[in-house]
C-alpha cells in the first residue's frame, strides 16, 4: 500500500508539473496621451502570494529580449510585466535611433519616472499579483542599460511612483547609466527600496568614476546597495545579441551574465518572496 500511495503521490505531482504553464498577454495602457504596449508573463500554476517584477527595456525600445526575460521570470514563481517607454510598436534599430528614443527620458527625469510608473500600476492592477494576508503587494523593477537607469529612477522617487496598496521593495540595474539627473538625486528617507547594480568592470559608458559618485550619493541616503563588478566585463553584457550592433565597449559576456542572473535571483528572493 506505501508504494501504491508513493507511486500515486509522483503521478500527481507529475501531472502538475506538466499542466503548468507560463501564460503571457499583451497589455495596452496610456501614458500622457502615448499608447504603449506592454508584456505580461505569469505561470498558470502558481497559487497563493505572488510579487510582481517590472521589466524596462534597453535604449532599443521594448523587444523580444525584454519579453523573453518577462518569461524566464514568471517560470520563476513571479508575475512580470515588460513595460513600453516609447509607444507601440516604436523600435530602435541603429545606434543613432535609440539615442534619440532615450534622450528626452534622460534630459527630463520627471517623464522618465512618470512613463516608468504608469507601468508599475499596470503590472500592480493584474490580478496575479497577490499580496500576502495583511500586506501591501509586492513589486520590483529590474531593466537593461536604459532600462537600468529607469529601475534606479524609480528607487530614488520613493513612495510618489509606487501604487496605492503596494510597495517597491528592490531594483536592479543591468549595465546601467548610474548617474542622477540635477536635483533628482536619491533623498534620505525617500530612497527605500534595496537596489542590487550589476556593472562590467570595464564599461567604458559607465566609468568608474561614475560609480563611485553613485555609490556615495546612495550612502548620503543611507539607501541599501550592492554594486557587484564583474572583471573583463563591458557594456550591454547580458544580450546576447550585444555584438551584433558593432560598438566600442559593448559586447554579450555568457559567464558574466549568468552570474548577474544567479545574483538577480538571490536577491529577488530576498527582497520579494522573503518579504
Amino acid at each position: 500500500m506505501r508504494n501504491f500511495l508513493c507511486m500515486l503521490s509522483c503521478v500527481l505531482l507529475a501531472a502538475a508539473a506538466a499542466s503548468a504553464k507560463v501564460v503571457t498577454r499583451t497589455i495596452e495602457y496610456t501614458h500622457n496621451g502615448v499608447t504603449l504596449q506592454g508584456y505580461f508573463a505569469f505561470d498558470d500554476a502558481v497559487t497563493g502570494p505572488r510579487p510582481g517584477v517590472l521589466l524596462v527595456h534597453e535604449w532599443w525600445g521594448h523587444n523580444k529580449f525584454v519579453q523573453q526575460k518577462a518569461e524566464e521570470l514568471a517560470a520563476q514563481g513571479y508575475a512580470a510585466f515588460a513595460l513600453d517607454m516609447y509607444g507601440k510598436g516604436v523600435l530602435a534599430t541603429k545606434p543613432d535611433e535609440a539615442g534619440k528614443l532615450a534622450m528626452p527620458f534622460y534630459t527630463d527625469r520627471t517623464l522618465m519616472r512618470d512613463r516608468a510608473a504608469a507601468g508599475l500600476k499596470v503590472l500592480a492592477e493584474q490580478k496575479e499579483v497577490v499580496a500576502a494576508p495583511g500586506k501591501p503587494k509586492q513589486l520590483g523593477s529590474m531593466g537593461y542599460c536604459f532600462g537600468g537607469t529607469v529601475s534606479i529612477e524609480l528607487a530614488r522617487a520613493g513612495a510618489s511612483v509606487v501604487p496605492a496598496g503596494s510597495e517597491l521593495s528592490g531594483v536592479i540595474s543591468f549595465h546601467g547609466n548610474l548617474a542622477a539627473g540635477k536635483g533628482f538625486e536619491a533623498k534620505k528617507d525617500q530612497t527605500k527600496a534595496a537596489i542590487l547594480v550589476c556593472h562590467g568592470a570595464d564599461d567604458p559608458m559607465v566609468p568608474d568614476a561614475q560609480v563611485k559618485e553613485f555609490t556615495e550619493e546612495m550612502k548620503a541616503a543611507g539607501a541599501d546597495v550592492q554594486v557587484i563588478s564583474y572583471s573583463g566585463t563591458v557594456h550591454s553584457f547580458t544580450n546576447p545579441d550585444a555584438d551584433k550592433v558593432n560598438i566600442p565597449g559593448v559586447k554579450f559576456n555568457a559567464a558574466s551574465a549568468k552570474r548577474a542572473w544567479e545574483a538577480m535571483k538571490s536577491f529577488w528572493a530576498e527582497r520579494l518572496k522573503g518579504a
